[in-house]
């Protein structure tokens, strides 16, 4: 069913594949309870290769059920933290033993160049389990002397505890489909929560693989349950479910804002991160040459499709000529390929809506007047592939400059002073990410303030770190992933107040 040489893929991904793929829902691997598949194409080729269990309300039932259980009765409920932590290193000690097939797995499915995928998807998720699991022995309340005017004579004792959310759904997209299951998973059983994981419909691979991962680490059954399906039928069964307490969704605004919708009706704890259009400015200070490349980066960098994007491209008039002609240098030097070869520098989108999703707005903008100093076009060949494209003559009004593209597409405009980028890289309603391109300090720290996004970068761009909070402003989303800040989205603070 595959196309490539033995050479591009390691017989564990084969044998993966030659494999019948099933939903994982307590400690059983099954099929869909109406018996429904859904097939997965390749995003280079456009022919499917493998197909997954297409589960419904039905499976999203079973699977909170067994989440349900496994968290309140059994082993998991019984873990001390160390062992909680014990656990999660060891997970991840897996998922780096089997890291080059997860990576041509992600690859396969994704689209993704395959040394991107196991030099950054795969080496993130390892080493982001590993921190998470640190976490796990220091989740902490307090104490303090409580102050009740009508119990003078009483002696109090107050004190805070931190306690596992319950049954957590997660609903994962299709960009980044490992990395952002662990994003997930990570904090939740860290915490001592269950999960039902629910991947994106495009991309679902990795997550099975990573539940067998899970399983042979010794995880008891039901603490991690993955049904995979449509987003309309399970995704949404799963969003709007009585039975969880916590719904976590990576993802576009516009289904962000129906999932946080459907999880208020049951009063369900909700994150939500989104969609971005985030600006990269360049002062005039900058280097034109590491200018050019950093902007490259921060558009082209798995396809365009990052919810970070550096889609608006600001740069100072004095270096506009430079930028943008460095700029579209490189993208036309990139290679475009299958992500499964190694010397792929741009894959394909991953899937066809995708493709004629980034191609109509290409067009709206030709339309509006934009031009494009490179690309604008398909890639040519079967797959779902789009040049790496840089469109000049834009200005902040048109639909290429507004809504998120989600592709390898980046608007070059110039700017004459910081109050005016400011304004203007701000005049958004997302707030996710942006960066500034400078060595003046000075310059740097006073636009720093005004920018509103939850991570600003300074020379350099999609940076992340563990220990940082990753979230955004305005419909960028709800709530933190990452570093400290994650803990309190899958954890309930209780106070406890005792008369002695």
């Amino acid at each position: 069913m595959n196309p490539y040489p033995d050479q591009l893929i390691s017989p564990a991904t084969r044998a993966f594949l030659a494999r019948p793929k099933r939903m994982l829902i307590g400690a059983e691997w099954t099929d869909a309870a109406s018996g429904e598949t859904l097939a997965v194409l390749d995003p280079a080729t456009a022919q499917p290769f493998a197909s997954v269990p297409a589960g419904d309300a039905a499976d999203v039932d079973r699977a909170v059920a067994a989440a349900r259980r496994a968290f309140e009765s059994g082993e998991w409920p019984k873990m001390r933290p160390v062992d909680r932590e014990r656990l999660l290193l060891k997970f991840a000690d897996l998922i780096e033993a089997n890291a080059q097939e997860l990576a041509e797995i992600e690859a396969l499915d994704n689209g993704k160049p395959v040394m991107m995928a196991r030099h950054v998807d795969v080496a993130l998720v390892v080493d982001f389990l590993r921190y998470m699991a640190g976490w796990a022995t220091k989740i902490e309340g307090s104490t303090m002397d409580v102050s009740v005017p009508l119990m003078r004579d009483r002696e109090l004792f107050g004190f805070t505890r931190r306690e596992p959310v319950g049954v957590v759904g997660a609903i994962i997209p299709w960009n980044f489909p490992l990395l952002m299951a662990a994003w997930k998973v990570g904090p939740a059983l860290t915490s001592g929560c269950t999960m039902v994981l629910k991947p994106a419909e495009e991309t679902p691979l990795t997550a099975l693989r990573f539940a067998e991962l899970a399983l042979e680490a010794g995880y008891p059954a039901g603490v991690l349950n993955v049904v995979t399906g449509h987003g309309h039928t399970a995704g949404a069964a799963l969003a709007s479910h009585k039975g969880i307490e916590k719904i976590a969704f990576t993802g576009s605004t516009e289904i962000g804002k129906l999932v946080g919708k459907a999880a208020i009706d049951n009063m369900t704890r909700v994150s939500l991160e989104l969609g971005g259009k985030s600006p990269v400015i360049v002062l005039d200070d900058a280097d034109p040459e590491m200018a050019a490349a950093g902007a490259a980066q921060a558009i082209f960098f798995n396809q365009g499709q990052v919810c970070t994007a550096g889609s608006r491209l600001f740069i100072h008039k004095s270096r506009f000529e430079q930028v943008v002609e460095g700029l579209s240098g490189i993208a036309a030097s990139m290679k475009l390929g299958p992500g499964i070869d190694p010397g792929t520098q741009i894959g394909p989108l991953v899937s066809a809506i995708q493709q004629q999703r980034v191609l109509g707005y290409i067009e709206s903008g030709f339309a509006e007047g934009a031009k494009a100093a490179t690309g604008g076009a398909a890639g040519g060949g079967e797959g779902y592939f789009v040049k790496p494209t840089v469109l000049v003559n834009t200005h902040d009004a048109m639909k290429v400059v507004r809504e998120e593209i989600f592709g390898p597409v980046v608007v070059a405009m110039p700017y004459e002073d910081l109050d005016e980028v400011a304004h203007r890289a701000n005049d958004t309603p997302y707030g996710l990410a942006a960066s500034i391109w400078s060595n003046d300090l000075t310059r740097v720290h006073r636009l720093i303030p005004k920018i509103k996004a939850g991570t600003v970068w300074v020379n350099c761009h999609n940076i992340l770190d563990n220990a940082m909070p990753f979230g955004g402003y305005k419909q960028s989303g709800i709530g933190r992933e990452m570093g400290r800040a994650v803990l309190e989205m899958y954890t309930e603070s209780k106070s406890v107040i005792m008369a002695l």
